[in-house]
């Protein structure tokens, strides 16, 4: 079905992979569709409650854009393509958790593509940056907006107008990301904390994950009006029974994302 990804599955934890190895794993637009479409398959398989996106190789998460294609590109035309539904946006509004495993070099693109998810997981030898400018444009796929909110203004705006890249350790400093890994060790520590995720209830994940997205888009009023919704519609939910009685019939839960 795929020609540049990859879809995997580990039990509850699926894995989308970028599978351009010979390109760094840029974003072209075909890969870009290819992730839509493989994020739209996802989410209608009950089986799978986490998402892992990699990229295939050890050399590069995703390297950026696909420069090639912006040869030529008029700003009408590039304003087109960049106002359809987005990659970007589709992985930050997944009803799934979405972890990246940043195996690599996580550039422009790929690093506005991890910004999207709710976890990030990096090797010891990945880099990080926003370098667009010194191609004489700007983060167009979302870093401009979601960096500053994770990391803070004054260094994602560092960050942008210099182009520098970071290596995984200034990148955990920062918040940028969760954990930094040997990349031996990287598949299997991610796929503990995805284990780890997939046990809860599929509904009590997907209510935590709006809840907290809210947070950087409402006031703190609204995001705590959102919160006590959220909190209610999950006592509506089987899961939420069987919770309860699990713990005070102190046992693991078999959470049934009903």
């Amino acid at each position: 079905m795929y020609e540049n990804v990859l879809i995997e599955k580990q039990g509850r934890v699926a894995f989308l992979k970028i599978n351009r190895p010979t390109k760094m794993n840029a974003l072209n637009i075909p890969t870009r569709n290819e992730i839509l479409q493989a994020l739209d398959e996802l989410q209608e398989d009950a089986d799978v409650r986490v998402l892992i996106i990699t990229g295939v190789g050890e050399k590069a998460f995703i390297a950026g854009a696909d420069i090639s294609e912006f040869a030529g590109m008029t700003a009408i035309t590039q304003r087109d393509v960049m106002t359809r539904r987005r990659a970007f946006d589709a992985v930050e509004n997944f009803p799934k958790p979405v972890i990246a495993m940043i195996n690599g070099f996580c550039l422009g693109g790929g690093c506005e593509l991890a910004l999207g998810c709710d976890i990030r997981v990096a090797s010891e030898n990945a880099k990080l940056g926003q370098p667009e400018i010194k191609l004489g444009v700007i983060p167009g796929g979302g870093g401009t907006q979601r960096m500053a909110r994770l990391i803070g203004e004054g260094k994602a705006m560092e960050l942008i107008l210099t182009g520098d890249m970071i290596d995984a350790q200034e990148a955990l400093r920062l918040g940028l990301v969760n954990h930094v890994f040997p990349l031996a060790e990287l598949e299997a520590k991610t796929l503990e904390i995805a284990n780890k995720i997939a046990e809860m209830s599929p509904i009590a994940l997907r209510m935590a994950k709006e809840a907290v997205k809210g947070a950087a888009r409402m006031n703190l009023r609204e995001g705590l009006e959102r919160e006590v919704d959220l909190f209610a519609l999950c006592f509506a939910s089987e899961d939420k029974e069987e919770g309860v009685k699990a713990f005070l019939e102190k046992r693991k839960p078999e959470f049934k994302g009903r």
